[in-house]
């Protein structure tokens, strides 16, 4: 039997009706896994803290004009997922397994991970279900390193791990990264849309948007790191990089990427709270649910 949160625990405070499984369009898995921070810690508790704070965010979207809860049929939060005994390398196989019950079953699956490296199996269940899929990494670090610290599934390594199952990746919003990723970056000439480049072309009202868009094929899944935007919209996150992208440049992204491609997943990691400090976690509850509404609504979404 599946194991789901009451409405005074799961995402939304979403009541019984609307938060089961068994008739939910869409899955919340909280996945709070955290080994190998090397400089801020606090990931593994990033799942909890973006439940707790979606409690304060309206059903009703303002600027949707919808309930995005409505549009997807309901949102059902699991309970946080068994790590206990697990390595990285044996998450990424027990995590995939399980995403592709989902998956199989018809759910759109968001991962809330603790660490980027959290998510890799639910990737890796994404690219082994859809054909012509394109992962989408937004993020301010390329993560490329072979092996970071000795450890080749550190936080740093994700995209390399990623790589070794998945060859079509796009990257979005990176501002930090070594001599090394640079030069595989070129060699295997990996589109990426550095953070410096977007805000340039957003300053030259050229379209920055379409251009990410047309490197991804039909299929797109996103993997957000919370780092990706701007420290001054999300400070709480372990190894924060200034010149990162605004709300509003995540918020059009994501808008015209439901719109014009077909999205079949997400995950959502590296969010570090930061005690007294609410908003980053509130921002990063919002954005999972007005992606929803895009989601939800667009017509490249078979069930909308």
């Amino acid at each position: 039997m599946t194991r789901y949160l009451p409405p005074d625990r799961n995402f939304l405070a979403i009541p019984d009706e609307i938060s089961n499984p068994e008739t939910a369009g869409v899955i919340i898995l909280p996945v709070p896994f955290e080994q190998t921070a090397s400089y801020g810690k606090g990931a593994g508790r990033g799942p909890q803290s973006i439940i707790n704070a979606s409690h304060q965010v309206e059903f009703f979207d303002t600027v949707l004009g919808i309930e995005p809860v409505q549009a997807v049929r309901g949102i059902a939060t699991l309970e946080p997922y068994e790590l206990e005994g697990l390595d990285a390398a044996e998450l990424v196989e027990r995590l995939r397994n399980t995403v592709a019950g989902w998956l199989d079953r018809g759910k759109f699956v968001i991962t809330l991970g603790g660490e980027h490296t959290s998510v890799i199996g639910a990737i890796k269940a994404h690219c082994e279900a859809f054909d012509d899929l394109t992962v989408v990494q937004l993020d301010a670090h390329s993560d490329l390193r072979p092996s970071y610290e000795g450890n080749p599934w550190s936080h740093a390594c994700t995209t390399a791990r990623v790589l070794g199952f998945h060859d079509a990746l796009v990257q979005v919003g990176v501002r930090s990264q070594d001599r090394e990723e640079r030069a595989f970056i070129e060699e295997k000439g990996l589109p990426v849309f550095y953070a410096h480049e977007i805000h340039c072309c957003q300053e030259d009202r050229e379209d920055w948007i379409g251009l990410i868009i047309r490197a991804t094929r039909e299929h797109v899944y996103l993997t957000f790191d919370c780092d990706v935007l701007d420290p001054s919209v999300l400070p709480a996150t372990g190894t924060p990089e200034p010149g990162g992208l605004t709300w509003s440049q995540i918020d059009r992204f994501l808008a015209r990427i439901c719109r014009e491609r077909k999205v079949v997943g997400l995950d959502v990691s590296e969010l570090s709270p930061i005690s007294g400090v609410e908003y980053p976690q509130y921002n990063v509850a919002k954005l999972i649910y007005r992606f929803l509404g895009y989601w939800g609504t667009s017509s490249q979404n078979p069930k909308a």
